[in-house]
C-alpha cells in the first residue's frame, strides 16, 4: 500500500509514544523512519527488524559520556537504540566541530544503527559535513542493510559508510563486504561519526583488501527516489503498517482510559 509522508510520520510518532518514547524523542524517531522511507532506504524495514527489541527495551538509562576532549567524544548507549541515544552524541559532535573545525564521535553499544541516517541529514542541513561508519561482523541481528545488500548477510565482515555534504539533503552510501578479515578484528556494535566544517567526507573505496561492493546510493539516485515518492506516495508493508496502527491504537485507548478516570469530581468538590 502507499501512504503520504505526513501519514507515515504521524503513525510512527504515535507508535513510538506507545513504546514509551518521550514526545520529543517520538517525533524525532518518527522523522528518521519517514525520512529513510521517503528516499527508499528501507526505514520501515529497519524499524520492523528492530521492533521487538524496541518493545522489550524499557530501560531508562541515559547514554553515558565516557571520554571527551576538544576534538573527540566517546559515549556508551548501554545497548539502547540509536533512536533513543544518538541525539546527545550528535549535538555534542556538532558543537565540537563548529569550535575546532573537525570532531570525531564514537557511540558504543547501540542498536538499529541504520536509522541514524535521518539524524545525519539534519546536521548536514545545518551546514556540517558528516560521515558515519559501522560494521556487522556477522549476519545482522536487528540491523538493516540498505537495499541490495541482504543477499550478502552471511558474509563474515560487512561495513557501511554514509556521507553527507554540508547543505545536502541526501547522502552518498557504500555498503561492502571484506573477504580478508584482519586478524585483529573485534566485534563492533557502535557507530563512528566524523564531522567537519569545511571538508567533504564522502565515501570512496580504496583498500588493499578484496572488497565486494554490495550497495551504492548516489545523491542523484536518492533525489529521484524522493521525487517519485512525493508524486506517487510512499510504499509501506501492509503487515508492518497494521502493527504500527495497533500500537498507536493502544496509546489512544490508554489515553482515553486515563482521561475518563480523572474526569469525575474528587472527594471534595468546592465549586
Amino acid at each position: 500500500m502507499k501512504v503520504s509522508y505526513n501519514e507515515l510520520q504521524g503513525l510512527c510518532r504515535k507508535a513510538f509514544q506507545a513504546m514509551g518514547f518521550e514526545d520529543g524523542d517520538a517525533s524525532d524517531a518518527a522523522d528518521m523512519v519517514a525520512w529513510m522511507q521517503l528516499y527508499e532506504l528501507g526505514g520501515l524495514a529497519a524499524l520492523g527488524r528492530g521492533l521487538d527489541f524496541l518493545l522489550a527495551d524499557q530501560g531508562e538509562r541515559p547514554p553515558e559520556l565516557v571520554y571527551s576532549d576538544g576534538d573527540l567524544a566517546v559515549l556508551d548507549s548501554h545497548g539502547a537504540s540509536v533512536l533513543k541515544s544518538s541525539t546527545l552524541a550528535l549535538e555534542l559532535g556538532f558543537a565540537k566541530a563548529r569550535a575546532r573545525g573537525l570532531a570525531v564521535i564514537k557511540i558504543r553499544h547501540c542498536h538499529n544503527r541504520q536509522l541514524i541516517m535521518g539524524y545525519l541529514a539534519r546536521l548536514a542541513g545545518r551546514g556540517m559535513n558528516v560521515t558515519a561508519f559501522w560494521r556487522n561482523a556477522q549476519a545482522p541481528d536487528g540491523e538493516a542493510l540498505t537495499a541490495g545488500a541482504e543477499q550478502a548477510a552471511a558474509t563474515p565482515l560487512i561495513e557501511q559508510v554514509v556521507g553527507f555534504r554540508a547543505g545536502s539533503s541526501v547522502p552518498e552510501i557504500r555498503v561492502y563486504a571484506v573477504h580478508e578479515v584482519p586478524e585483529e578484528n573485534e566485534p563492533n556494535d557502535g557507530v563512528t561519526l566524523i564531522m567537519a566544517n569545511h571538508v567533504d567526507l564522502l565515501p570512496s573505496l580504496r583498500s588493499e583488501y578484496q572488497l565486494d561492493l554490495l550497495a551504492r546510493h548516489q545523491e542523484s539516485d536518492l533525489l529521484a527516489c524522493r521525487e517519485r515518492a512525493m508524486q506517487q506516495g510512499i510504499e509501506v508493508d501492509d503487515g508492518l503498517w497494521a502493527q504500527l496502527k495497533a500500537l498507536a491504537t493502544r496509546l489512544l485507548v490508554e489515553s482515553t482510559e486515563a482521561s475518563r478516570s480523572g474526569a469525575g469530581a474528587g472527594t471534595h468538590d468546592n465549586d
